[in-house]
């Protein structure tokens, strides 16, 4: 029997079941109530942005970095642009050929033909010609470790109204934080902060999730930090919305490189950059 209060109203049960959310029977298990859960609350805070788009121009494109099995692209198809303007189109980014194809396949099955997926790392997707060269939102979920920069980088790139991200396993700033932690112990007594490998790792994840917020502020957008799920669905449920307001740059920007200069962090300034 299927766990009525974890679908929403219109959802496709036979997608869901292509996702291996539900059983071919409609049930569910404790890992798949999970992932929609997560995935279900994503959508209601994506779907005001889209809402507002729509009242704009209804031929709304959304890219989807980092799609793996596409699960968020899917749903967000399903709930929202299935039914809608037929110039409307979700492209998903994925490096992993085999899980393109079977999006590919699967979009087919389901007739979401407003529906792309490319074989492309993030960074190739900026120079790709099978992109416009606009688009309206961009989502990272678990986009892990410098490939949340990189769905950053294109979204600037791209001119993206919205950025929505759910950031993972971020490990390049705790890496440089190891390295220069010598030089920084004498430098400064903050540097007990990060002094054990475990604080080195999680303070590392903070700092690099500030720095994202502080550079997407640089480029003139408002951010908002939340919380996905509870931490008992997930330990990894920082979500970043950023919405594109003209606002003014240079104090976000001032901030961005002071923290990396006070952490030893300097060679990381081409990675969050702060100019166009």
């Amino acid at each position: 029997m299927t766990e009525k209060h974890d679908i929403k109203p219109g959802q496709s049960l036979e997608l869901l079941k292509e996702l291996h959310i539900l059983t071919r029977d409609g049930k569910m298990n404790q890992d798949s109530r999970r992932k929609i859960k997560q995935v279900n609350h994503l959508f209601q805070f994506i779907e005001p942005l889209l809402k507002e788009l729509q009242q704009e121009h209804p031929a709304i494109t959304l890219v989807d970095h980092g799609a793996g099995k596409s699960y968020l692209g899917f749903i967000l198809y399903d709930l929202f642009f299935k039914g809608q303007d037929s110039r409307a189109h979700i492209f998903g980014i994925e490096t992993r050929e085999e899980l393109v194809e079977k999006s590919r396949a699967l979009a087919s099955r389901l007739g979401f033909t407003g529906m792309s997926f490319l074989n492309l790392s993030v960074a190739e997707s900026i120079q790709s010609a099978a992109l416009p060269a606009t688009v309206d939102v961009v989502t990272a979920l678990h986009a892990c470790d410098t490939a949340t920069d990189d769905a950053i980088h294109f979204a600037l790139k791209k001119q993206a109204r919205f950025i929505v991200l759910v950031p993972c396993c971020q490990a390049e700033v705790a890496t440089l934080l190891r390295k220069n932690k010598a030089r920084a112990l004498a430098r400064s007594s903050l540097t007990e902060i990060w002094r054990h490998p475990l604080h080195t790792r999680e303070f590392g994840s903070l700092v690099t999730n500030v720095l994202r917020c502080l550079q997407l502020e640089a480029h003139g957008y408002q951010v908002n930090v939340t919380e996905l799920v509870g931490w008992e669905h997930s330990m990894k449920n920082e979500l970043i919305i950023a919405s594109y307001k003209g606002l003014p740059r240079q104090r976000p920007a001032e901030r961005l490189n002071e923290i990396l200069c006070s952490l030893g962090l300097e060679e990381m300034q081409s990675r969050f950059f702060t100019t166009p």
